[in-house]
């Protein structure tokens, strides 16, 4: 396990979490041996974050807020969740649906504040559908809704997967495609290497590279003939293998109405630009941020930015239309945030100078306003959703699908 020292070390964890974190390092070593010395990044992000009862998001500790690692959108602010459920209830009454789907509802506070909000417009989904694989997040996730009147608590459910039968409604994904397992891979003078995982001469975890199989060697061509480009040599960057084939589900899964997939990433010109020569890579840990995928497995986050175009090609392949694509800011500003603030807020300067304030990280381009971007994909969609109409960037994307 890493440790890191100086002034501005993080806090060591309790002897409970360090137990954890040991237990799933152990677990990580016997597939590292059993795969003969070297396991992909991937498998090791899927195991420090999803391993049953120990990976970041399967075990009970505290990850949102100011008591855990990182704090998310819905959390900052209810006005992110209040101007989103105006989008919705649009979304739902022009296909006549009457269902919503949420991936990894994280603490449940988006999906109550949605709820109340299209509840309080008198419009609420017959259907909330929270897709969670994590047993001690959908208790968590339980809790916070159990807060509801209960009709609408009723309407809740919880997925272990898709339904079986197509929906007509609207899809959300907040800060899904950043958890979704990464490759790493390095461009040489003469080809490119897989980074993978094993141990260096003392026995820490460590990266190791070896020359990329035939799916990474072709994922790696197929982004420079995108972008025009070879990558030069040394130049370290990541692929999400299982993001195309989770599009294509989500096209299976809509009938009609929209997908709106929010999170942080760029178009892929933009992803795999030459100053970002190291990859995107992150990880949270006691709200610090830091690009040490093996520091206390199972103790942090570990993200990986969105390829947004990626995202747009795989919602075309899979049937779906490209609806609009726009920084985080620009389409709550669009889909109504300043009327949200403005109701919410009535005669009181206090309550709206609060509102506003709470307003600022959401929509500002230094906060989470312009580094969080917002892709629209659905199918049977008459007409343009306000937050789209605000602003779109969808040339950024540079889709040649479309």
């Amino acid at each position: 396990m890493a440790r890191r020292d100086g002034p501005d070390a993080p806090p060591e964890p309790d002897a409970t979490a360090a137990r954890y974190s040991a237990d799933l390092r152990e677990r990580i070593d016997a597939s590292i041996a059993m795969a003969g010395g070297r396991m992909d990044f991937a498998e090791y992000m899927a195991m420090a974050l999803y391993s049953p009862g120990l990976g970041y998001y399967s075990a009970g500790q505290t990850r949102f807020g100011a008591g855990g690692d990182f704090t998310t959108a819905p959390l900052i602010s209810p006005l992110f969740s209040w101007t989103l459920a105006r989008e919705v209830q649009r979304s739902l009454e022009a296909v006549g649906g009457d269902t919503v789907l949420e991936f990894g509802a994280g603490t449940g506070r988006m999906a109550a504040d949605i709820l109340a909000a299209m509840a309080a417009a008198d419009a609420p989904p017959a259907r909330y559908l929270i897709v969670e694989v994590s047993a001690d997040l959908r208790a968590e996730q339980a809790r916070t809704l159990d807060a509801l009147d209960p009709d609408l608590r009723a309407r809740v459910a919880w997925l272990d997967r898709l339904p079986a039968e197509p929906i007509r409604g609207v899809v959300l994904a907040n800060e899904v495609m950043d958890a979704l397992p990464v490759r790493r891979f390095r461009r040489t003078e003469t080809g490119v290497d897989c980074l993978a995982v094993g141990h260096d001469a003392s026995g820490a975890l460590s990266w190791q590279p070896q020359v990329a199989d035939d799916e990474l060697q072709a994922a790696v061509t197929a982004i420079e003939a995108a972008i025009g480009e070879r990558l030069p040599a040394g130049y370290c960057s990541e692929w999400c293998p299982s993001l195309a084939p989770w599009i294509a589900e989500l096209g299976a899964l809509i009938d009609a109405g929209v997908a709106l997939l929010i999170d942080y990433g760029y178009p892929r010109t933009e992803f795999y630009h030459p100053q970002r020569a190291t990859g995107t890579l992150l990880c949270h840990y006691r709200h610090r941020a830091h690009d040490d995928p093996f520091f206390w497995p199972g103790l942090q986050d570990i993200t990986a930015s969105a390829d947004f175009t990626a995202a747009a090609e795989a919602g075309i392949d899979a049937g779906l239309e490209l609806l609009g694509f726009a920084t985080q800011g620009n389409f709550l500003a669009g889909a109504g945030l300043p009327d949200v603030l403005q109701a919410q807020a009535g005669d009181d300067p206090n309550r709206a100078a609060e509102l506003a304030q709470s307003a600022k990280p959401l929509i500002f381009p230094d906060e989470l306003g312009e580094r969080f971007k917002v892709l629209g994909l659905g199918r049977g969609m008459e007409t343009t959703l306000p937050g789209f109409a605000f602003t779109d960037h969808r040339a950024r994307l540079s889709v040649n699908k479309i």
